[in-house]
């Protein structure tokens, strides 16, 4: 009998564990919206308060996220090699869900006094790409629904965008279409399905 007790309380102590493990790995199916968002149960009540907060489309956000981590909430750049043998530094310090730098990160929180917000917190992570997004509408002249523009401006920021630095890399142009492509394909998704996941949440939130 001591032992099952034992065992009982050792399985207890697991399941947190097994939770937040959970918590971070990333979707099943990360090329489907509505998959994406019936696995993580808060993901859609998170990407639908950023898109009302900054004025910007979740399919545009969460191909943003796709493209820079594909929701692996701890990404970081690949090592730079020295000698094509021996790991290297990395190129940068971007980080988390959305791959932002540090000092965009830092001037993320104090604009929004988010000072508690992290890169590997999926939360966060969306509603920092929502701000970056509606920063660049803002400054970049674009529109909330153009997300090739507004790609090319979260990699280059925006006074690179107004600068043009993008006109002669074709590697990026190339993959701006992919992300626009994408946000497009999850538009379509997220119409077919967004009514029963705002069902849903009304639904779980009784509880």
């Amino acid at each position: 009998m001591p032992n099952k007790n034992k065992y009982a309380k050792l399985a207890l102590l697991a399941l947190p564990l097994l939770a937040a493990g959970c918590a971070t790995a990333p979707p099943s199916n990360t090329d489907d919206i509505c998959e994406i968002f019936r696995e993580k149960d808060d993901w859609y009540h998170d990407a639908a308060k950023a898109a009302r907060k900054w004025n910007t489309p979740i399919a545009g956000m969460m191909a943003t996220l796709h493209q820079e981590s594909r929701f692996v909430h701890d990404a970081k750049p690949p090592r730079t090699t020295i000698l094509w043998i021996f790991p290297g530094p990395r190129p940068s310090d971007a980080y988390g869900y959305p791959q932002a730098l540090g000092t965009t990160w830092r001037s993320y929180q104090r604009a929004t006094s988010n000072y508690g917000a992290d890169r590997d917190d999926f939360a966060d992570a969306i509603d920092f790409v929502g701000w970056y997004h509606n920063t660049s509408q803002r400054q970049c002249t674009i529109k909330p629904g153009d997300t090739y523009h507004l790609y090319l401006a979260y990699h280059e920021g925006q006074g690179g965008f107004n600068r043009r630095t993008f006109r002669n890399k074709k590697w990026l142009k190339d993959v701006a279409h992919k992300v626009s492509a994408r946000a497009q394909r999850y538009q379509r998704q997220l119409n077919s399905c967004e009514a029963s996941l705002k069902k849903r949440k009304k639904f779980l939130g009784l509880f």
